[in-house]
């Protein structure tokens, strides 16, 4: 696997910018990528479990990780949903992998959105992680357009070891998230 650039970048400069800026003195306090995971709750799959299998090839390309099946955790009758039902696809990225998915997103799916104007900057939860919803799988150039039979929509959960959102919301900045003014 070549070596990945936004890995490089954010060891040499951002790091250290962030520790400067926030004044920590221990390295290891510096706020890092921890995790990305990446869900697709397909709420169609309670009666046709197939669609999963499409969305879980779809998952394998944009991310290039094998996805993992979940399963429902409780049964709700008016949605005809039952315990242990196959409802959604996930993967989980770390390391090399992580990096280079958060660059390819930054630098090449975003801005193919159609009218973006950069990601928002609330979607903060309290603890410095930020959370990213996307509303067609298209957007990355990994999706052969002709074979897609229904847009899809995916959540991209950014785990940091970030203490607040402040320092999260630096990290992500300087990594490259075009966040909105």
């Amino acid at each position: 696997m070549a070596p990945v650039r936004l890995k490089e970048r954010y060891q040499s400069e951002i790091a250290p910018a962030i520790s400067k800026e926030f004044e920590i003195k221990n390295p290891m306090a510096v706020p890092r990528l921890q995790k990305i995971v990446i869900n697709m709750g397909m709420g169609e799959a309670i009666a046709n479990a197939k669609i999963l299998d499409t969305a879980a090839d779809e998952l394998r390309a944009i991310t290039g990780q094998k996805p993992v099946i979940t399963k429902a955790k409780k049964s709700i009758a008016s949605f005809k949903l039952r315990q242990g039902m196959p409802i959604g696809v996930m993967v989980t990225l770390r390391g090399d992998r992580m990096y280079e998915f958060l660059d390819r997103l930054v630098s090449v799916a975003l801005p193919r959105v159609r009218d973006f104007r950069g990601v928002s900057p609330k979607a903060f939860d309290g603890r410095g992680n930020y959370t990213l919803g996307i509303r067609e799988q298209l957007i990355f150039p990994e999706i052969d357009f002709n074979k897609v039979d229904k847009t899809r929509g995916l959540n991209i959960s950014i785990v940091t070891t970030a203490r607040n959102d402040e320092q999260a919301r630096s990290l992500l900045k300087a990594l490259g998230m075009p966040f909105r003014q």
